[in-house]
């Protein structure tokens, strides 16, 4: 219909591949339930559901009350397929690996030295990969790399990253030709932002921001059911959003950015001049500190609530989304951190916003990569077409790989 956005645009290899993925990422749903979370008629459902039921891609199971008119039949994935993803989170000193199902499960985690900055960085990345890739068992869509910095284009992947070293290099393209599968790079924050999407708590919002503390400060946007990249790959970078006229000075060359106030280490360096720990002291020392009700350290994580509140009011104001969720490392210190945030957020809100949800999710290292690796396994939903050509290749290997897998 004319002004209706789907998330299952009339692309051949798409509407298959999308079924079978949100049977993946949200378990057993009937054909009306498909074909609302999918905004295609019940009539493309029907279509579709046909044609994966012959190919032993789905099955049947059990038949549920739909709310007092006719049951409806639920259809599941068949088991055994084992179709997947890898995803790797890249640092300043290790790579995280992960496999992760259709369902989100993630599984054989893989931590690995790696320098950046070496000559042969990249064919030390592919090499680590290469061995991961040996580990899978099952069918693979594809590899999906997060990195801190800048990508112009997930399915080019050319990267520029300070904290690596790295400057117009095009990982995308190396990974490709030596791994010889669909290979998606993209920002880390904006790689969780697309797991979120998938099966986190923004799932059942179409737009929502997602907010990384910790080292940096970082923040994923999700608009009409899609990431929001900018126009260079670069949006969301709210770290460096100038809250001061002066300040300290950041990691990017301004100063008196958001980051520079309240990402680890300006915690850390306003603890050390609060008094709160001692010089050599740093992050664990700061978190034990507040816990044990020191003033002066509670005082750091409080402060740096209420500037994160404040900002991000701005960027609600920005964006209008349905939620805010939090999460990264830093929320490991959140409820020295949550009172004044919450106080400040809403004060700051326009009054028609002060109920806007907000939640903080529980973190792990894994996590990083596991959003590297929804890139591959979002992009059955990708009607914006972000993946470009790689997305098109995942999508092929979905359909006819599953099927031939139940073969």
């Amino acid at each position: 219909m004319t002004g209706t956005r789907t998330s299952l645009p009339d692309r051949g290899e798409l509407g298959p591949a999308s079924v079978i993925a949100a049977l993946g990422a949200k378990g057993p749903m009937s054909r009306a339930q498909l074909a609302r979370a999918l905004r295609v008629s019940p009539a493309t459902i029907t279509q579709v559901t046909k044609s994966l039921l012959s190919l032993g891609v789905i099955t049947e199971l059990d038949v549920v009350s739909s709310g007092g008119g006719r049951p409806a039949q639920l259809l599941g994935l068949v088991d055994g397929a084992g179709v997947g993803a890898i995803g790797a989170k890249v640092t300043a000193d290790h790579v995280t690996m992960v496999q992760v199902g259709l369902d989100g499960a993630v599984r054989d985690i893989l931590h690995e030295p790696f320098d950046p900055s070496s000559p042969d960085a990249l064919d030390v990345l592919a090499r680590l990969l290469a061995a991961a890739i040996a580990r899978y068992d099952g069918l693979l869509l594809g590899i999906g790399v997060g990195v801190p910095g800048t990508v112009d284009d997930q399915a080019s992947g050319v990267v520029q990253a300070p904290t690596l070293g790295w400057r117009e290099v095009p990982v995308g393209t190396f990974l490709r030709r030596e791994l010889d599968l669909p290979v998606l790079v993209d920002n880390d924050v904006n790689t969780l932002a697309v797991a979120e999407r998938l099966y986190g708590t923004a799932g059942s919002h179409d737009s929502a921001l997602i907010v990384t503390i910790g080292r940096g400060i970082g923040c994923g946007i999700v608009v009409d059911g899609n990431l929001h990249r900018g126009a260079d790959g670069g949006a969301g970078e709210i770290g460096h959003f100038p809250v001061a006229a002066d300040g300290p000075v950041c990691g990017c060359g301004n100063t008196g950015c958001l980051e520079a106030f309240i990402g680890d280490e300006a915690l850390v360096r306003t603890a050390r001049e609060a008094g709160a720990i001692g010089p050599r002291s740093g992050k664990v020392a700061l978190r034990r500190a507040a816990d044990a009700g020191d003033a002066a350290a509670r005082s750091v994580f409080a402060d740096a609530g209420a500037l994160l509140g404040r900002t991000l009011a701005g960027v609600v104001h920005t964006v209008a989304p349905e939620i805010v969720v939090v999460l990264g490392e830093g929320t490991d210190c959140w409820p020295h951190w949550e009172e004044s945030f919450e106080r400040a957020f809403r004060r700051h809100l326009l009054p028609g916003r002060r109920s806007l949800p907000f939640a903080v999710e529980s973190w792990s290292d894994e996590r990083w990569a596991a959003g590297a690796a929804a890139l591959v396994l979002h992009t059955p939903f990708d009607a914006a077409g972000a993946s470009g050509d790689q997305g098109r290749l995942i999508r092929a290997r979905l359909h006819t790989g599953s099927a031939a897998a139940m073969r």
